[in-house]
């Protein structure tokens, strides 16, 4: 136990560690104690920033740093006409190396209110929503704060109909949008996603499913029932197996028919989606560890076990659909992730993704009744088994925080960093190792019993593993790991940039803003269409853009980063532009423009190859 203890130490200081600075501290009050009803109030909200520290204004311009956004929950008493801030001091940005507007120390906002002609005497609560980003001259913050306060409704207070705002504040316009090119984007070809690994990824899994408590007992029992009936064994194994196929396929087809190709990639980074996965996994991993028993109701499977009794070739498909029922409660995680994969590819990739695992999962059932001397040599059921499905208990409680964090990201709430994501990892695939070494009292080990040398190697494994995680805390690579879990703290939000690749400055979801940029500067555009919930994406940022060449090459460029499965309107017009110009709402997407926005290429998905990925680079490129 002391093990475990050390374990939950190091867990909670990583999540210490990980608590969110907050340079900015927020205060808001009226101007005057009480109001009268339909009176004219003015909200004075005051930005403390610490040294070091700047805010940027509510009017910053684009193709910088995001601007401060304010905005004030809805009240039916109060209404919210005209936003004054003072004048921002213009710099240089060492983030961005563009002019932006910004506070230090200390600044004030005001907030023109309207209270109701009918609001009720008493108290009446405000609240002013912010976000906005707090820089230093290395990093930048995005944050979401808000702040409080109470007006107090007198109809004996004097009345007041408009505020004055000092000289020195100006008025806040939040009507004007920046200007946006007008000249189309042509189409680019169609770029296919390389779709071989996705379905050897798919079988693999399906063979992996075979060995789940819910199916392995299964395989004498199945098998037999074909060998017994002499005549045709093979040929109902071969119908037992095309009902299990028929049924996953089913499965993905329905899916990719119900939310067409784009509905399934907003699936993937749709936030209620993805806390209901999670959730799905949270049921599976308790259940997986002994919690409770998660299975189908019994009148479902009983309807189906007695229409595949009944023989033949007809009975024999049945059985297949009553196999995959029964299966479900184990086979599940491996589905969830193979269709949370499939989102990232071609629109058919759910039907084969589904019909590839189906085939893995049946292939060795065929097997085994075309020879049947290979069952009598396969274990028997015993407490490896029950030890398989707690070691996937935890394995699947781990891979329910890939869907968290999709949650987090997409709406940018900062409650699952890097830091305290990899600190939950760490725990998760270490309780595992101490489980098979016998240090943890769980359901399947004796601690009497002898260790064998597959169970020691295994439970090393996992606390290997798990040591392994310790550097991604504190900034480290991760290598191909780096693709599941969250990308280090980013800097900025909508319209502003990211820095997130060594001294490469993105511009973030300003198409406008990037594509001006580019004629200024006279360069070539960089356009990454990428997404919050990208794996692909995610390994690419901290694996191929850091090399040296390929960082040298994309500084000769205007980088833009364009979001597509983020919650604001932005990401959903990103993801329009992709559709409609590159027909296809695979990420990542890459695409290289000059200044006329002609498309000079485009390269799609992930790749290790440095050369390949530098020569798309060099595309348009005047020769050296």
């Amino acid at each position: 136990m002391k093990f475990l203890r050390i374990f939950g130490i190091i867990g909670f200081a990583a999540s210490l560690q990980a608590q969110p600075q907050n340079p900015v501290q927020w205060e808001l009050s009226p101007q005057v104690a009480k109001v009268a009803p339909g009176s004219v109030v003015t909200l004075h909200l005051k930005a403390k920033i610490d040294a070091g520290w700047h805010l940027y204004s509510m009017t910053t311009p684009k193709g910088g740093a995001p601007g401060t956004k304010i905005t004030v929950a809805e009240n039916p008493s109060v209404t919210f006409q005209r936003f004054y801030q003072p004048k921002p001091e213009s710099r240089l940005d060492p983030n961005f190396g563009v002019q932006t507007e910004s506070y230090e120390h200390a600044t004030e906002f005001l907030i023109e209110a309207v209270v109701s002609a009918d609001a009720v005497a008493g108290a009446l609560p405000v609240k002013a929503q912010l976000r906005y980003s707090a820089c230093s001259e290395t990093q930048c913050l995005p944050q979401r704060r808000s702040a409080e306060t109470t007006l107090t409704i007198d109809p004996t207070a004097p009345k007041s109909t408009a505020i004055t705002a000092p000289p020195e504040y100006q008025l806040v316009d939040l009507n004007v949008k920046p200007a946006e090119s007008s000249a189309p984007i042509p189409a680019a070809k169609p770029v296919a996603q390389p779709l071989a690994p996705f379905l050897w990824l798919a079988f693999g899994l399906g063979l992996a499913s075979l060995f789940t408590p819910c199916v392995f007992p299964m395989i004498p029992f199945t098998v037999g029932a074909f060998l017994d009936q002499k005549e045709g064994a093979w040929k109902r194994a071969a119908v037992f197996c095309l009902g299990i196929v028929f049924m996953f396929t089913a499965l993905g087809f329905g899916l990719t028919l119900l939310l067409g190709p784009f509905g399934v990639k907003t699936l993937s980074a749709n936030p209620w989606a993805n806390t209901f996965t999670a959730l799905i996994f949270l049921a599976f991993g308790l259940s997986l560890l002994g919690a409770f028993e998660l299975t189908l109701p019994y009148a479902v499977v009983n309807k189906m076990n007695a229409a595949s009794g009944q023989g033949g070739y007809v009975g024999a498909l049945l059985a297949g659909f009553t196999f995959t029922l029964t299966s479900f409660a184990c086979v599940g995680p491996f589905m969830g992730t193979l269709l949370a994969a499939s989102a990232q590819g071609p629109k058919l990739q759910p039907v084969l993704g589904m019909a590839s695992f189906a085939f893995g999962l049946a292939l060795p059932f065929f097997f085994l009744a075309l020879f049947p001397g290979v069952l009598r040599k396969m274990p028997r059921s015993g407490d490896w088994l029950m030890r398989v499905k707690v070691v996937m208990g935890f394995i699947v409680l781990a891979w329910m925080l890939k869907y968290l964090s999709n949650v987090d990201a997409v709406l940018q709430l900062g409650l699952l960093p890097r830091e305290r994501f990899l600190a939950f990892w760490i725990v998760l695939f270490a309780l595992p190792g101490t489980y098979l070494l016998g240090w943890l009292p769980l359901e399947g080990i004796d601690r009497n019993e002898k260790m064998g040398v597959a169970r020691l190697c295994f439970g090393a494994a996992f606390l290997i593993f798990a040591v392994s995680l310790i550097p991604g805390m504190f900034g480290g690579q991760l290598a191909n790991l780096d693709s599941m879990v969250p990308v280090a703290t980013q800097t900025l939000g909508s319209g502003g940039s990211t820095k997130s690749e060594g001294a490469l400055q993105f511009i973030k979801d300003d198409y406008a803003g990037a594509l001006a940029q580019a004629k200024q500067q006279n360069k070539l555009l960089f356009v990454e269409f990428t997404g919050y919930a990208c794996s692909n994406c995610k390994w690419m940022k901290a694996n191929m853009f850091p090399r040296p060449q390929i960082q040298a090459a994309l500084s000769k460029l205007v980088l833009a980063d364009l979001y597509t499965d983020g919650a604001e309107p932005v990401n959903d017009q990103n993801a329009k532009m992709q559709e409609s110009r590159f027909q296809t709402v695979a990420t990542p997407l890459y695409v290289i423009l000059n200044g006329d926005e002609k498309v000079i290429a485009t390269f799609a998905g992930s790749t290790k190859d440095t050369a390949e990925f530098l020569k798309f680079l060099q595309s348009g490129q005047p020769a050296q």
